[in-house]
Protein backbone atom coordinates (compact mmCIF):
# COMPACT_ATOMS: atom_id res chain seq x y z
CA UNK A 1 0.00 0.00 0.00
CA UNK A 2 1.36 3.41 -0.97
CA UNK A 3 1.94 6.17 1.55
CA UNK A 4 -1.00 8.09 0.07
CA UNK A 5 -3.32 5.09 0.37
CA UNK A 6 -2.19 4.56 3.96
CA UNK A 7 -3.06 8.16 4.80
CA UNK A 8 -6.46 7.81 3.09
CA UNK A 9 -7.24 4.61 4.99
CA UNK A 10 -6.13 6.34 8.19
CA UNK A 11 -9.44 8.21 8.22
CA UNK A 12 -11.33 4.92 8.63
CA UNK A 13 -12.18 3.94 12.19
CA UNK A 14 -11.28 7.25 13.84
CA UNK A 15 -13.44 8.22 16.86
CA UNK A 16 -16.69 9.84 15.67
CA UNK A 17 -16.99 13.59 15.31
CA UNK A 18 -19.95 15.19 17.02
CA UNK A 19 -22.40 15.85 18.34
CA UNK A 20 -24.06 17.72 15.48
CA UNK A 21 -27.23 19.06 17.04
CA UNK A 22 -30.68 19.77 15.67
CA UNK A 23 -31.71 23.40 15.32
CA UNK A 24 -35.16 22.67 16.72
CA UNK A 25 -37.03 19.95 18.49
CA UNK A 26 -38.98 17.57 16.29
CA UNK A 27 -42.13 19.58 15.61
CA UNK A 28 -45.47 19.26 13.84
CA UNK A 29 -45.08 22.28 11.49
CA UNK A 30 -41.90 20.93 9.91
CA UNK A 31 -43.44 17.47 9.62
CA UNK A 32 -46.52 18.93 7.94
CA UNK A 33 -44.48 21.04 5.51
CA UNK A 34 -42.35 18.11 4.38
CA UNK A 35 -45.39 15.83 4.02
CA UNK A 36 -47.15 18.49 1.98
CA UNK A 37 -44.11 18.94 -0.28
CA UNK A 38 -43.86 15.18 -0.87
CA UNK A 39 -47.59 14.55 -1.12
CA UNK A 40 -47.50 12.17 1.87
CA UNK A 41 -50.94 12.15 3.51
CA UNK A 42 -50.34 9.45 6.12
CA UNK A 43 -52.57 10.65 9.01
CA UNK A 44 -50.16 9.50 11.74
CA UNK A 45 -47.87 12.27 10.52
CA UNK A 46 -50.35 15.12 10.08
CA UNK A 47 -53.68 14.37 11.86
CA UNK A 48 -53.37 14.73 15.68
CA UNK A 49 -56.75 13.11 16.38
CA UNK A 50 -56.07 10.10 14.20
CA UNK A 51 -52.52 9.76 15.51
CA UNK A 52 -53.75 9.87 19.14
CA UNK A 53 -55.87 6.77 18.48
CA UNK A 54 -53.07 4.92 16.68
CA UNK A 55 -50.46 2.59 18.19
CA UNK A 56 -48.17 5.62 18.42
CA UNK A 57 -50.45 7.54 20.79
CA UNK A 58 -49.74 10.81 18.97
CA UNK A 59 -48.04 12.36 15.95
CA UNK A 60 -44.79 10.87 14.69
CA UNK A 61 -42.32 12.07 12.08
CA UNK A 62 -41.79 10.15 8.84
CA UNK A 63 -38.70 7.99 9.42
CA UNK A 64 -37.14 9.29 6.21
CA UNK A 65 -36.99 12.77 7.79
CA UNK A 66 -34.17 11.47 10.01
CA UNK A 67 -31.44 13.52 8.32
CA UNK A 68 -33.53 16.70 8.14
CA UNK A 69 -33.41 17.52 11.85
CA UNK A 70 -29.64 17.86 12.21
CA UNK A 71 -28.59 19.14 8.79
CA UNK A 72 -26.51 22.30 8.44
CA UNK A 73 -28.38 25.53 7.82
CA UNK A 74 -28.56 27.13 4.37
CA UNK A 75 -25.47 29.18 5.24
CA UNK A 76 -23.46 26.05 5.99
CA UNK A 77 -23.46 26.40 9.78
CA UNK A 78 -24.26 23.69 12.30
CA UNK A 79 -26.77 24.28 15.08
CA UNK A 80 -25.49 25.88 18.32
CA UNK A 81 -23.50 23.55 20.54
CA UNK A 82 -22.40 21.34 17.66
CA UNK A 83 -18.88 20.03 17.14
CA UNK A 84 -16.77 22.53 15.18
CA UNK A 85 -14.78 19.80 13.41
CA UNK A 86 -15.40 19.06 9.75
CA UNK A 87 -16.83 15.53 9.53
CA UNK A 88 -15.83 15.27 5.88
CA UNK A 89 -12.14 16.10 6.31
CA UNK A 90 -11.17 13.14 4.12
CA UNK A 91 -13.18 14.71 1.27
CA UNK A 92 -11.01 17.81 1.44
CA UNK A 93 -7.83 15.74 1.53
CA UNK A 94 -8.84 13.74 -1.54
CA UNK A 95 -9.53 16.97 -3.40
CA UNK A 96 -6.04 18.29 -2.61
CA UNK A 97 -4.39 15.18 -4.08
CA UNK A 98 -6.25 15.35 -7.36
CA UNK A 99 -9.74 13.91 -6.87
CA UNK A 100 -11.87 17.10 -6.98
CA UNK A 101 -15.15 15.80 -8.41
CA UNK A 102 -17.83 14.24 -6.22
CA UNK A 103 -21.07 12.42 -6.89
CA UNK A 104 -23.46 10.91 -4.35
CA UNK A 105 -23.79 7.16 -4.90
CA UNK A 106 -26.39 5.96 -2.44
CA UNK A 107 -27.87 6.46 1.01
CA UNK A 108 -29.02 3.74 3.39
CA UNK A 109 -31.01 4.48 6.54
CA UNK A 110 -31.99 2.24 9.47
CA UNK A 111 -34.64 3.19 12.02
CA UNK A 112 -34.88 1.98 15.62
CA UNK A 113 -37.92 3.96 16.69
CA UNK A 114 -40.21 6.71 15.43
CA UNK A 115 -39.26 10.19 16.56
CA UNK A 116 -42.02 12.39 17.94
CA UNK A 117 -42.67 16.08 18.48
CA UNK A 118 -40.57 17.20 21.43
CA UNK A 119 -37.59 14.94 20.70
CA UNK A 120 -34.26 16.77 20.46
CA UNK A 121 -31.90 14.90 18.15
CA UNK A 122 -28.19 14.94 17.43
CA UNK A 123 -25.90 12.78 15.33
CA UNK A 124 -22.32 11.54 15.44
CA UNK A 125 -20.27 11.14 12.24
CA UNK A 126 -17.46 8.75 11.32
CA UNK A 127 -15.87 7.36 8.17
CA UNK A 128 -16.87 3.71 8.03
CA UNK A 129 -15.00 2.63 4.92
CA UNK A 130 -12.97 3.85 1.94
CA UNK A 131 -12.55 1.62 -1.09
CA UNK A 132 -9.28 0.98 -2.89
CA UNK A 133 -8.83 3.24 -5.90
CA UNK A 134 -11.47 2.38 -8.51
CA UNK A 135 -11.88 3.26 -12.19
CA UNK A 136 -15.43 3.85 -13.43
CA UNK A 137 -17.07 5.48 -16.43
CA UNK A 138 -16.94 8.79 -14.55
CA UNK A 139 -13.26 8.55 -13.74
CA UNK A 140 -10.79 7.19 -11.20
CA UNK A 141 -11.26 7.71 -7.48
CA UNK A 142 -12.45 6.41 -4.12
CA UNK A 143 -15.83 5.37 -2.71
CA UNK A 144 -16.17 6.87 0.78
CA UNK A 145 -18.89 5.74 3.20
CA UNK A 146 -19.81 8.04 6.07
CA UNK A 147 -21.79 6.66 9.01
CA UNK A 148 -24.14 9.03 10.86
CA UNK A 149 -25.66 7.71 14.10
CA UNK A 150 -28.71 9.54 15.44
CA UNK A 151 -29.61 9.85 19.14
CA UNK A 152 -32.38 11.49 21.13
CA UNK A 153 -32.13 13.81 24.14
CA UNK A 154 -31.73 10.81 26.46
CA UNK A 155 -28.91 9.25 24.47
CA UNK A 156 -31.15 6.58 22.96
CA UNK A 157 -30.26 5.61 19.41
CA UNK A 158 -33.12 6.30 17.01
CA UNK A 159 -31.48 5.53 13.68
CA UNK A 160 -28.39 5.64 11.51
CA UNK A 161 -27.50 6.54 7.96
CA UNK A 162 -24.74 5.40 5.63
CA UNK A 163 -24.01 8.03 3.01
CA UNK A 164 -21.73 6.91 0.17
CA UNK A 165 -20.01 9.23 -2.31
CA UNK A 166 -17.48 8.79 -5.09
CA UNK A 167 -14.64 11.32 -5.17
CA UNK A 168 -12.91 11.08 -8.51
CA UNK A 169 -10.67 12.53 -11.19
CA UNK A 170 -12.40 12.73 -14.55
CA UNK A 171 -10.47 11.25 -17.50
CA UNK A 172 -8.79 13.67 -19.88
CA UNK A 173 -11.29 14.45 -22.61
CA UNK A 174 -10.28 13.84 -26.16
CA UNK A 175 -9.48 16.92 -28.19
CA UNK A 176 -11.45 17.44 -31.39
CA UNK A 177 -9.36 17.43 -34.53
CA UNK A 178 -8.45 20.87 -35.87
CA UNK A 179 -6.81 22.03 -39.11
CA UNK A 180 -3.04 22.32 -39.00
CA UNK A 181 -1.92 25.49 -37.31
CA UNK A 182 -5.18 25.99 -35.41
CA UNK A 183 -5.64 25.21 -31.72
CA UNK A 184 -7.65 22.12 -30.86
CA UNK A 185 -10.96 22.66 -29.08
CA UNK A 186 -12.20 20.47 -26.24
CA UNK A 187 -14.72 17.80 -27.10
CA UNK A 188 -18.29 18.71 -26.24
CA UNK A 189 -19.30 17.63 -22.76
CA UNK A 190 -22.12 15.13 -22.92
CA UNK A 191 -25.07 14.58 -20.62
CA UNK A 192 -25.01 11.89 -17.99
CA UNK A 193 -27.13 9.01 -19.16
CA UNK A 194 -30.21 8.20 -17.04
CA UNK A 195 -29.62 5.40 -14.57
CA UNK A 196 -31.55 2.28 -15.52
CA UNK A 197 -32.04 -0.34 -12.84
CA UNK A 198 -34.61 -2.98 -11.92
CA UNK A 199 -37.09 -0.30 -10.81
CA UNK A 200 -36.65 2.25 -13.63
CA UNK A 201 -35.87 0.16 -16.71
CA UNK A 202 -39.52 0.03 -17.82
CA UNK A 203 -39.76 3.83 -17.76
CA UNK A 204 -36.74 4.44 -19.99
CA UNK A 205 -37.69 1.64 -22.37
CA UNK A 206 -41.07 3.33 -22.72
CA UNK A 207 -39.43 6.68 -23.43
CA UNK A 208 -37.35 5.13 -26.20
CA UNK A 209 -40.59 3.89 -27.76
CA UNK A 210 -42.40 7.22 -27.39
CA UNK A 211 -44.43 6.30 -24.31
CA UNK A 212 -44.60 7.98 -20.91
CA UNK A 213 -45.30 5.07 -18.57
CA UNK A 214 -46.49 5.46 -14.98
CA UNK A 215 -46.08 2.73 -12.38
CA UNK A 216 -49.39 1.48 -10.92
CA UNK A 217 -49.98 -0.64 -7.83
CA UNK A 218 -51.92 -3.78 -8.77
CA UNK A 219 -53.40 -4.03 -5.28
CA UNK A 220 -54.87 -0.53 -4.81
CA UNK A 221 -54.37 1.07 -8.27
CA UNK A 222 -52.33 3.96 -6.83
CA UNK A 223 -50.09 5.60 -9.43
CA UNK A 224 -46.57 6.54 -8.38
CA UNK A 225 -43.53 8.34 -9.76
CA UNK A 226 -40.56 8.11 -9.42
CA UNK A 227 -40.76 4.34 -9.78
CA UNK A 228 -40.08 2.19 -6.74
CA UNK A 229 -40.34 -1.40 -5.60
CA UNK A 230 -43.18 -0.90 -3.10
CA UNK A 231 -46.50 0.95 -3.10
CA UNK A 232 -46.33 3.81 -0.56
CA UNK A 233 -50.09 3.50 0.06
CA UNK A 234 -50.54 -0.21 0.74
CA UNK A 235 -46.97 -1.63 0.68
CA UNK A 236 -47.77 -4.07 -2.11
CA UNK A 237 -44.85 -5.23 -4.25
CA UNK A 238 -47.08 -6.05 -7.24
CA UNK A 239 -47.29 -3.43 -9.99
CA UNK A 240 -47.90 -2.79 -13.66
CA UNK A 241 -47.94 0.38 -15.77
CA UNK A 242 -50.33 2.74 -17.50
CA UNK A 243 -49.51 4.96 -20.44
CA UNK A 244 -49.83 8.68 -19.72
CA UNK A 245 -51.44 11.05 -22.18
CA UNK A 246 -48.30 13.16 -21.86
CA UNK A 247 -50.40 16.21 -21.07
CA UNK A 248 -50.37 18.19 -17.86
CA UNK A 249 -49.74 21.52 -16.21
CA UNK A 250 -46.71 23.28 -14.77
CA UNK A 251 -46.92 22.71 -11.02
CA UNK A 252 -43.70 24.64 -10.34
CA UNK A 253 -40.55 25.73 -12.13
CA UNK A 254 -37.15 27.30 -11.58
CA UNK A 255 -34.90 29.15 -14.02
CA UNK A 256 -31.22 28.30 -13.56
CA UNK A 257 -28.71 31.03 -14.44
CA UNK A 258 -25.62 30.09 -12.44
CA UNK A 259 -23.54 28.05 -12.13
CA UNK A 260 -23.58 27.22 -15.82
CA UNK A 261 -22.93 23.50 -16.12
CA UNK A 262 -22.30 21.98 -19.55
CA UNK A 263 -23.94 20.74 -21.69
CA UNK A 264 -27.07 22.75 -20.81
CA UNK A 265 -28.03 26.06 -22.41
CA UNK A 266 -28.74 29.01 -20.13
CA UNK A 267 -31.00 30.30 -18.79
CA UNK A 268 -32.15 26.73 -18.16
CA UNK A 269 -35.80 26.29 -17.18
CA UNK A 270 -36.57 23.21 -15.07
CA UNK A 271 -40.21 22.17 -14.68
CA UNK A 272 -42.16 20.16 -12.16
CA UNK A 273 -45.01 18.87 -14.31
CA UNK A 274 -48.26 17.52 -12.89
CA UNK A 275 -49.60 15.06 -15.42
CA UNK A 276 -53.30 14.62 -16.14
CA UNK A 277 -53.11 11.29 -14.33
CA UNK A 278 -51.97 13.02 -11.12
CA UNK A 279 -48.30 12.09 -10.80
CA UNK A 280 -45.53 14.65 -11.11
CA UNK A 281 -42.12 14.52 -12.73
CA UNK A 282 -39.16 16.83 -13.24
CA UNK A 283 -38.16 17.79 -16.77
CA UNK A 284 -37.01 20.66 -18.98
CA UNK A 285 -38.97 23.06 -21.13
CA UNK A 286 -38.26 23.25 -24.88
CA UNK A 287 -39.61 25.15 -27.88
CA UNK A 288 -41.11 27.72 -25.49
CA UNK A 289 -40.47 31.41 -24.89
CA UNK A 290 -39.53 32.08 -21.23
CA UNK A 291 -42.48 34.46 -20.86
CA UNK A 292 -44.85 31.56 -21.56
CA UNK A 293 -43.53 29.50 -18.65
CA UNK A 294 -46.04 30.11 -15.88
CA UNK A 295 -47.41 28.00 -13.06
CA UNK A 296 -50.62 26.41 -14.30
CA UNK A 297 -49.68 26.60 -17.98
CA UNK A 298 -50.65 23.56 -20.05
CA UNK A 299 -47.80 21.45 -21.37
CA UNK A 300 -47.33 18.34 -23.50
CA UNK A 301 -44.51 15.84 -23.66
CA UNK A 302 -41.99 15.76 -26.49
CA UNK A 303 -39.68 12.76 -26.81
CA UNK A 304 -36.38 14.12 -28.03
CA UNK A 305 -33.04 12.45 -28.65
CA UNK A 306 -30.79 15.02 -26.97
CA UNK A 307 -27.69 13.02 -27.89
CA UNK A 308 -27.10 9.85 -29.86
CA UNK A 309 -28.76 7.02 -27.95
CA UNK A 310 -30.19 9.30 -25.24
CA UNK A 311 -33.89 10.13 -25.54
CA UNK A 312 -35.59 12.16 -22.80
CA UNK A 313 -39.21 13.19 -22.11
CA UNK A 314 -39.19 16.99 -22.36
CA UNK A 315 -42.15 19.40 -22.31
CA UNK A 316 -43.37 22.41 -24.25
CA UNK A 317 -46.10 24.87 -23.35
CA UNK A 318 -49.34 24.49 -25.26
CA UNK A 319 -51.07 27.80 -25.92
Amino acid sequence: MSETDEKIQGYVGLPPCGPYNSWDEVNAPMIRQLCEALGDENPVYIDPDFAAKSVHGGLVAPPTMLQVWTMRGVGGKWAPGSDSREPFEVFEYLKTIGFPAVVAVNCEQSYYRYVKPGDKLHHMSSIESISPQKTTALGTGYFVTELEEYFDQNGGKVGDMRFRVFLYRAPDRAQEAAPAGEPATPAKIKRFRPIENHDTKFFWEGVRHGQLLIQRCKACNTLRHPPGPMCPSCQSLEWDTVSSSGKGKIYSFVVMHHPQIPPFDYPNTILLVELEEGTRLVSQVIDTHPDDVQIGASVEVVFREVEEGCTLPLFRVVK
